[in-house]
C-alpha cells in the first residue's frame, strides 16, 4: 500500500489514488493523487510505494488546479529497499547470529559474512553474462557456501526503507491543503493485443475476438487502478529489456455485450484505449481485457508463389547467371481481411499476434497458423502469412538466356509450374522479380499480368483440382 511517510514535520496520514498509462516499449506513465499539507516555508516528506524501476529525472510533483505556488527544493529517490539479500550486503564482514533446528530443537550460533550472495558480471566467450555469487559464511573457522540457518539482524535504525521513497524538501510561501498529483515515468510496464480468428467449418469468414495484456513487472503493485494504454511507435532515448513474466490473472467477462468495453480514441500522433473498470496490478502479474469482438468477419485466402526466392534488385546491374536460380517449392499462405466498418471492424487495430483456427468436423477448433500484425488503422488492408501448402507445388525454370556481346542488353526466360494436387480449385498469384536492371520490359507472355511495383510483376492463375498449369515468359533488360 502507497503512503507518505512522515520525516521531520509533523504532518496527518495521507493516501494516494493511482492511474497508469502503459505503452508498447516496456514503460509507463504513473500518476498518484497526492493530499498534501504543507507550512509555510520548507515541508520534508517522503513518499514510499514508487516503483522500484522509476526514473528519477521524470518526476514532477505539481497542484494540478495552479493555485499552490510549489517548489521542489531537494528531491531524492532511494530503489534499494531492504531484504535479505540487502542485509546480508549490508553485514558483510561482520559477525551475526543464525537460527537453525538441530534434532528438533531451535540452536543459535555465530556466523561471520565473509561475502554476501550478489549478482556479479562474467565475461566470457559469449560476452558479458550475469551470475549469482553464493554466500561464503565462517562458522567456527570453517567456510560455508550456504547460509547455516536463518539470519538474525539487529536493528538497523531509521535509515532503512521497506519500499522504494521518494523524499522531497517542498517549499511553499503559506501554509497550504490540497491534492497534489505525482507523475513519473517506469520501466517494466509494457502491454500487448493479440487476435483470435475463427473459421468455421466450411468458409472464409471469421469471429475475430481482440484481447489486451498488460505485463507489470516493476517491483510494486498499484491497487484499484485506473488504466490507460497507448498504442503507437512513442520514441525514447533508452529502452530495458523486459523480464520474464510470472502470473496470468484473466479479467475476461462472459458476455461482452452486456460488460462495459474498452474506449478507444485517437490520441495526439497514436491511439490511447481506456479500461472501463479500476482494477488492482500486482508486481510480476499479467491481466488481460477482451476489447474487440467482431462477428461476420470476411477474408480472402491467397495463394503465393515466389519461385525466385530471396532474388532482389537492389540499384545496380546484376548479369550474374546463375542469381536469381535458388527456385522454392512452396506455395505460401496468406489470410486478408479489409478492417472496415462494412467488414465489422474499423477501427484502430494495435499491433499483436493474429492466431487462426478452423471448425473441425467434430466441432472442435484446430489451430492453422499465426503470425503478427503492426499498427493497423481503420480502411486499411490487413495481409498475415500463415505458412506453406500442403498440396500446391511450384517450379521455376529458366528456358533461355542471353546477353548481348556490347554488354548493354540482357534477355532471358522463365516457365513457372504450378502443379494443384488437391480436389479443388486454386487460385495462385504467382510474384516473379525483375532482379537484373530497373529499366526493364515483357517481350512475351503466355498469360495477363499485373505490374506490382517498379520490379515486380504477378500473374493471377486459377488452377483446378488435380490439375498442372505453367506460366512462361521472357524479359529484356536495356542499360
Amino acid at each position: 500500500m502507497k503512503h507518505l511517510a512522515l520525516l521531520f514535520t509533523c504532518i496527518t496520514s495521507l493516501s494516494a489514488h493511482t492511474a497508469l498509462t502503459v505503452y508498447n516499449g516496456n514503460f509507463g506513465v504513473v500518476r498518484d493523487t497526492i493530499p498534501l499539507d504543507l507550512k509555510r516555508g520548507i515541508t520534508e516528506q517522503a513518499y514510499s510505494g514508487v516503483t522500484s524501476q522509476l526514473e528519477p529525472e521524470s518526476v514532477i510533483l505539481r497542484d494540478p488546479r495552479g493555485q499552490v505556488a510549489l517548489s521542489v527544493i531537494e528531491q531524492s529517490y532511494r530503489g534499494d529497499p531492504i531484504d535479505q539479500s540487502r542485509l546480508l550486503q549490508m553485514f558483510e564482514g561482520k559477525t551475526i547470529q543464525f537460527l537453525k533446528v538441530v534434532d528438533g530443537r531451535e540452536v543459535i550460533e555465530a556466523g561471520k559474512i565473509i561475502r554476501a550472495p550478489s549478482m556479479a558480471t562474467i565475461t566470457n566467450q559469449y560476452g558479458n553474462q550475469q551470475q549469482m555469487l553464493e554466500p561464503i559464511i565462517e562458522v567456527d573457522e570453517q567456510l560455508m557456501t550456504i547460509l547455516p540457518g536463518t539470519p538474525l539482524f539487529p536493528s538497523l535504525g531509521d535509515d532503512s526503507i521497506l519500499e522504494p521513497t521518494l523524499t522531497w524538501k517542498l517549499h511553499s510561501n503559506a501554509d497550504a491543503k490540497f491534492d497534489a498529483q505525482l507523475s513519473y515515468l517506469t520501466d517494466g510496464m509494457s502491454w500487448k493485443s493479440d487476435y483470435n480468428l475463427v473459421l468455421p467449418e466450411a468458409g472464409d469468414t471469421v469471429t475475430l475476438t481482440g484481447w489486451i495484456s498488460i505485463e507489470n513487472n516493476t517491483g510494486t503493485s498499484f491497487e484499484d487502478a485506473s488504466i490507460k494504454l497507448i498504442a503507437g511507435d512513442v520514441n525514447r532515448v533508452v529502452e530495458q529489456p523486459q523480464r520474464l513474466r510470472k502470473e496470468v490473472y484473466s479479467m475476461a467477462m462472459a458476455d461482452s455485450r452486456a460488460a462495459p468495453q474498452v474506449e478507444a480514441k485517437k490520441f495526439d500522433e497514436f491511439h490511447m484505449y481506456s479500461l472501463p473498470l479500476k482494477t488492482t496490478l500486482r508486481d510480476s502479474e499479467t491481466k488481460q481485457v477482451e476489447f474487440v469482438r467482431a462477428e461476420q468477419v470476411a477474408t480472402k485466402k491467397l495463394y503465393i508463389y515466389e519461385g525466385a526466392g530471396s532474388a532482389r534488385y537492389y540499384g545496380g546491374l546484376n548479369i550474374n547467371q546463375n542469381y536469381g536460380l535458388n527456385q522454392q517449392a512452396d506455395v505460401a499462405i496468406y489470410r486478408e481481411l479489409q478492417n472496415t466498418e462494412a467488414n465489422g471492424l474499423g477501427i484502430a487495430l494495435p499491433a499483436g499476434k493474429a492466431r487462426f483456427y478452423r471448425m473441425d468436423h467434430d466441432g472442435q477448433l484446430e489451430f492453422t497458423g499465426e503470425n503478427t500484425i503492426d499498427h493497423t488503422p481503420k480502411n486499411e488492408t490487413i495481409r498475415i502469412y500463415l505458412g506453406n501448402a500442403f498440396d500446391i507445388v511450384g517450379e521455376r525454370t529458366r528456358t533461355d538466356f542471353y546477353q548481348q556481346p556490347g554488354r548493354d542488353m540482357l534477355r532471358e526466360t522463365f516457365e513457372i509450374e504450378i502443379r494443384n494436387r488437391s480436389d479443388e480449385e486454386v487460385q495462385v498469384q504467382v510474384v516473379e522479380q525483375l532482379y537484373r536492371w530497373s529499366n526493364w520490359k515483357i517481350l512475351k507472355n503466355s498469360n495477363p499480368y499485373n505490374k506490382r511495383d517498379a520490379q515486380s510483376i504477378e500473374f493471377p492463375i486459377a488452377v483446378g483440382a488435380n490439375e498442372t498449369k505453367t506460366v512462361s515468359y521472357t524479359v529484356e533488360y536495356n542499360w
